[in-house]
């Protein structure tokens, strides 16, 4: 009767602290998110035409891989919605490739179209990885990190998840991404509504994600910052490309409608703050790449400080 109670009890407070534990700060709207893709995928046409921005970041993806002086036997694809890496992938990169989404619309869209690596759907949530620990080799990931909550832990689901000596590659949306409407949006609501609303997800800068690439293991960590500016005719046809793109907000506390009044004042007032001469629309896109690798035994380590035997002083000087 003893150990029954005691085994009760600890039971008990397994059961408490599982029910306390902390969980990630909840800031997008996952299942919107997959509404959107979804919806995005099923115009095949409409959304074919806009892959532009996506191809070209996730091209620049492929080419940080291919910098690796490494046969990659099987890689995966994490948030890889229709198929951008894929398209940029060679046999010089790797055999196989498994394409991983929570949009199965996005998966499938272009199933029937030839790569030149073997492909693999699955139908995965970037936030719950499910992968064995220590078992994959590479890991790369094009504009899908940005919709995560829990970035820290997909990071370090990541990790886990890799080889030792394993590789992550990937890229995100960061930074002053689409600042130009993010603040005419904010001055046509303040304008129009007397109140802002976010129209624009968060997001994130260079120094954050080195910072939680090393808090989640990653070790000879590398993040660097790209922009990509894109000329639109107006905000509208800008608007309509992004959720083409299944790029609409999903912000958790997003208002669900944009008032016609409000939507034509923020386009005016884009024009009069970010206009072009010609009378066109800059968009800026702000890409954060991170590189990150799983420690292993054959990791190099940095050098002792002090153990330099030239001066970078007399280096520069020499030039």
């Amino acid at each position: 009767m003893f150990s029954t109670v005691i085994r009760r009890s600890i039971v008990t407070t397994t059961q408490r602290h599982y029910a306390t534990a902390p969980q990630a700060f909840q800031v997008f709207n996952r299942e919107a998110k997959k509404l959107q893709k979804d919806r995005a995928a099923m115009n095949v046409e409409e959304s074919r035409t806009v892959d532009y921005l996506k191809d070209e970041i996730a091209a620049r993806v492929a080419d940080r891989l291919l910098d690796i002086n490494r046969d990659f036997d099987t890689v995966v694809d994490l948030g890889s919605g229709c198929g951008h890496i894929v398209k940029h992938a060679t046999k010089d990169m790797m055999k196989k490739l498994i394409m991983c989404d929570m949009s199965e619309q996005s998966l499938n869209r272009d199933r029937e179209v030839p790569y030149e690596v073997e492909v693999e759907r699955q139908v995965v949530d970037e936030e719950h990885l499910p992968f064995a620990e220590n078992s994959l080799d590479a890991v790369v990931s094009s504009l899908s990190l940005n919709w995560v909550n829990d970035l820290p832990g997909a990071l370090i689901q990541i990790k886990n998840s890799l080889k030792p000596d394993g590789v992550f590659i990937g890229a995100m949306f960061g930074g002053d991404t689409l600042f130009e409407l993010r603040t005419s949006l904010q001055l046509a609501e303040v304008e129009r509504e007397s109140g802002i609303s976010p129209r624009i997800s968060p997001m994130a800068d260079s120094s954050d994600m080195s910072r939680m690439l090393t808090r989640a293991g990653f070790t000879l960590t590398t993040v660097d910052v790209d922009e990509i500016q894109v000329n639109y005719p107006s905000a509208f046809e800008l608007m309509q490309d992004l959720r083409a793109m299944g790029e609409s907000n999903s912000v958790l506390t997003r208002r669900p409608f944009l008032k016609r009044d409000t939507l034509l004042a923020a386009a005016s007032i884009y024009k009069e703050l970010h206009g072009n001469p010609d009378g066109t629309i800059p968009a800026t896109f702000s890409i954060i790449y991170l590189i990150g690798w799983k420690p292993s035994e054959n990791t190099p380590l940095p050098k002792k400080r002090g153990s330099a035997n030239a001066s970078l002083k007399d280096v520069l000087e020499e030039k």
